[in-house]
């Protein structure tokens, strides 16, 4: 997936804002990885959010941090970023362009603390920026098997996974679903008529009791730098 499609989806809908409409039953990761998030994050000094996207959580997350850097490798969610931030008035976070495929623009042991919200799993690649003791925690749907050796290749201990997969995502119409489709990263844009036959198969495949629905698989990790 290039970085086109997060680009397009910046200016589209203003970063990842596809406001589609569900009602959530069972445990889902994302609320139990936001809540622990919320907890842990007052004990540190210097914070990292990894793949912040155009800001929105990266700024809820600020209310609860002394320091925050975001940086994410889509120059266009950066923009919205910054000006989110100028207008939030928010002192205690900065926002800039960085990707993880090159040396990231930090120096050796800057964070305490690393969150990675279905962000780049390719932030394991550089334990050199999180100070020795430090913590990093992220959440995922996929490339288990790759966050797994690369926790280990890169020296972290202490690690936790956890994994879930009880939650459904009930959507109340197609209209719903095809907003929620069209913001997962790398898919087309389902709202698009064009796309209608693709989509009505999505539909047809994503039948849970009767309902129109996805069940979500995440899971949740966290990690210690010797």
């Amino acid at each position: 997936m290039g970085i086109e499609w997060y680009d397009r989806i910046a200016r589209k809908n203003g970063g990842y804002r596809s406001n589609a409409v569900f009602t959530i039953e069972g445990i889902s990761a994302e609320q139990l990885f936001e809540e622990r998030l919320v907890e842990m994050l007052p004990a540190f000094d210097t914070v990292l959010d990894a793949g912040c996207g155009h800001g929105d959580f990266t700024l809820k997350m600020s209310r609860h941090a002394k320091s925050i850097v975001g940086f994410d490798n889509s120059i266009e969610m950066i923009k919205i970023a910054n000006s989110m931030r100028d207008e939030s008035q928010a002192h205690n976070i900065s926002f800039i362009y960085a990707t993880t495929k090159t040396d990231l623009p930090f120096t050796d042991g800057q964070f305490d603390f690393i969150y990675d919200r279905r962000g780049p799993t390719s932030i394991l690649n550089h334990s050199r920026i999180l100070r020795s003791g430090g913590t990093i925690f992220g959440i995922h749907s996929g490339a288990l098997e790759m966050v797994k050796e690369r926790l280990h290749s890169n020296g972290f201990i202490n690690i936790q996974i956890e994994e879930f997969n009880q939650a459904v995502f009930y959507f109340p119409d197609t209209n719903e679903f095809a907003k929620f489709l069209t913001g997962i990263p790398g898919n087309p844009d389902y709202t698009d008529p064009s796309l209608s036959k693709d989509f009505d198969a999505k539909v047809e495949e994503n039948q849970i009791n009767g309902k129109l629905g996805v069940k979500e698989y995440k899971y949740i990790w966290k990690a210690n730098k010797p």
